[in-house]
């Protein structure tokens, strides 16, 4: 069995974060492992607070993990802040391990901010050069490049200026543009395409975790990096078809429904 290990923060609404990145790594058969980055007081509606864990502790975790299990592949997600971004970076920089997808975790569902401003560039000079895979929605990307990417053509000029910050992958997603959801990746030299029929929805609580969750564990189970996106991408697309409608606002996508003969389709 595979060792995933999920840096990221915790969502106690369940639906997002550690919580979401977890249940995907466990449905998809790997051992999934967590260092917690921050805590938030969360749910469908508002992240209504968020406590920052300590640094030398989540150094702790860290340590803790690859000194005795052992990692196979890393995704991180919400690293709410510079300090935060540059321990994370050096500490896989030490460990070296060989896949690290990186969820460039900006903005939630709801809005509310996940990552300092100024931690953007931090994120970009430190992390990005380490990423097997790095997976920006459209405003993350806006963000990375210092411009609106807003259609396809500026996605593709998006992911070549990302890869260009050192990433040997880039996959813009474009799930917030109008008609098919279409996600580009980018190797430096070609761009792999990816696209599935729209899901009207507003249960997508938790998208992002769950797609980079499911890239990190297909490449720790040795697949090639198109096979594990578009493996992915067929995983999200069914967790999104059959998001659950919970609480008021965005309820979280359906990670089981992949991995269960109750979704047939």
């Amino acid at each position: 069995m595979k060792r995933v290990l999920t840096i990221a923060g915790s969502d106690s609404g369940g639906g997002a974060g550690i919580q979401a990145d977890l249940k995907t790594i466990t449905l998809l058969g790997g051992f999934g492992m967590s260092v917690l980055t921050a805590l938030t007081a969360q749910n469908t509606v508002a992240v209504e607070a968020i406590h920052d864990v300590p640094l030398d502790f989540i150094a702790a975790q860290v340590d803790a993990v690859f000194s005795d299990i052992g990692v196979d592949a890393v995704k991180t997600g919400m690293l709410a802040n510079g300090a935060v971004v540059e321990l994370v970076a050096k500490k896989l920089a030490e460990y070296g391990p060989v896949i690290v997808v990186v969820d460039p975790v900006m903005v939630a569902k709801s809005g509310d901010q996940l990552l300092a401003a100024d931690a953007r560039e931090t994120l970009a000079r430190t992390l990005l050069p380490l990423a097997t895979v790095v997976t920006p929605n459209l405003p993350e990307a806006s963000a990375l490049v210092g411009w609106e990417v807003g259609n396809e053509d500026e996605m593709h000029r998006a992911a070549e200026e990302i890869h260009g910050m050192g990433p040997k992958h880039v996959l813009v997603k474009g799930g917030h543009l109008r008609g098919e959801a279409l996600d580009l990746l980018f190797d430096g030299r070609q761009f792999h395409e990816f696209s599935s029929p729209r899901v009207e929805t507003k249960n997508v609580h938790g998208t992002g975790c769950t797609y980079a969750s499911a890239i990190a564990t297909y490449l720790a189970q040795e697949l090639e990096v198109v096979e594990a996106v578009a493996a992915a991408k067929r995983f999200i697309t069914k967790a999104i078809r059959h998001g659950l409608a919970l609480g008021q606002g965005h309820g979280p996508t359906n990670p089981y429904a992949a991995a269960s003969q109750d979704w047939k389709s």
